[in-house]
C-alpha cells in the first residue's frame, strides 16, 4: 500500500515537473523557474528580460527543490529620515509650471491633429499629380495620413489624462 501510495505522489509529481517545464519552455525561459506565489513562477528569458507565467495546480516549489524562496512582494519602502522634503508652496509652483507646459502641449498637439485631419479628409484627399498614375502611392499616402492623425490623437489623449492627473 505505501510502495503505490509513493508511487502515485511521485507520478504527480513528474507530471507537475513536466507541465512547469513546458510552461517555462513556452515562456522562453533559459532559467530554471523560480516559485513566486499561488501558482506564479518567474525566469530569465533570452534577452534578458523576466517572464512571468502560472502553472495550473502548482501549489508551491516543485517538492524536493530548492527554490523555495519566498513570494515576491512589492511593498512601499519609508521614506528616509533624512530625506529632502519640498514645501507646499514650492510644489505648487512646480505643477502650475507643469500644467502650463501640458497645456502649451496640448494646444499644439490639438493645432497638428486639426491639420492632420484637414489633410486626410476623411480618407479621401485629393490626389497629388504624381499620384494619379500610380494608385499605389496614394493608397500608401493615404495609410501615412490615417497614421499621422492616430498619433496625435493619441497625443491628445494623452496629454489630456496627464492633464487631469495634476492635482
Amino acid at each position: 500500500m505505501r510502495v503505490g501510495l509513493l508511487f502515485l505522489s511521485l507520478g504527480a509529481s513528474a507530471g507537475f515537473a513536466a507541465t512547469l517545464s513546458e510552461k517555462a519552455k513556452e515562456s522562453g525561459c533559459v532559467s530554471k523557474p523560480v516559485y513566486v506565489t499561488g501558482e506564479m513562477y518567474k525566469c530569465a528569458t533570452q534577452s534578458g528580460a523576466s517572464s512571468y507565467f502560472n502553472v495550473p495546480g502548482g501549489d508551491g516549489p516543485l517538492p524536493g527543490s530548492a527554490s523555495t524562496s519566498t513570494p515576491v512582494r512589492s511593498a512601499k519602502a519609508a521614506t528616509p529620515s533624512g530625506f529632502p522634503r519640498v514645501d507646499a508652496n514650492t510644489q505648487k509652483g512646480r505643477d502650475d509650471v507643469r500644467r502650463k507646459v501640458l497645456s502649451d502641449e496640448l494646444a499644439a498637439e490639438e493645432k497638428l491633429l486639426a491639420e492632420s485631419r484637414t489633410l486626410y479628409a476623411d480618407g479621401a484627399p485629393a490626389p497629388l499629380p504624381e499620384e494619379k498614375a500610380d494608385a499605389e502611392k496614394y493608397r500608401g499616402r493615404i495609410a501615412r495620413l490615417r497614421q499621422t492623425v492616430s498619433v496625435h490623437e493619441r497625443n491628445v489623449e494623452a496629454l489630456k489624462k496627464e492633464l487631469a492627473a495634476i492635482k
